[in-house]
């Protein structure tokens, strides 16, 4: 088990923004579609898994605005679709 501090999380998601604050005001992600992989199977490292599918960034995203622009939709699969974008930010800035 993985124990992550509430408070320790969002320093660091704060300081993460941070650094993206201080360059561009839009991102821009040359890529769409990922491998998406579902949940019982991502976490099992012993199996290869089966049943992957394609998800879109802009499909993520759109979620994620709906749910600033309504705050009664907001569900804990939110941090589902914004760990799809995290990635997507991380992998292009890792390039």
């Amino acid at each position: 088990m993985v124990e992550i501090p509430v408070g320790k999380l969002k320093d660091v998601f704060d300081l993460l923004m941070e650094r993206i604050c201080a360059g561009e005001q839009v991102l821009e992600i040359d890529t769409e579609a990922f491998w998406s992989v579902p949940r019982d199977q991502a976490y099992d490292v012993y199996g290869e898994p089966r049943d992957l599918t394609i998800g879109m960034l802009s499909e993520s995203w759109g979620h994620l605005e709906d749910m600033l622009s309504d705050p009664d939709r907001v569900v804990g699969h939110g941090f589902v679709w914004l760990s799809e974008v995290l990635r997507a930010i991380g992998d292009e800035a890792a390039s």
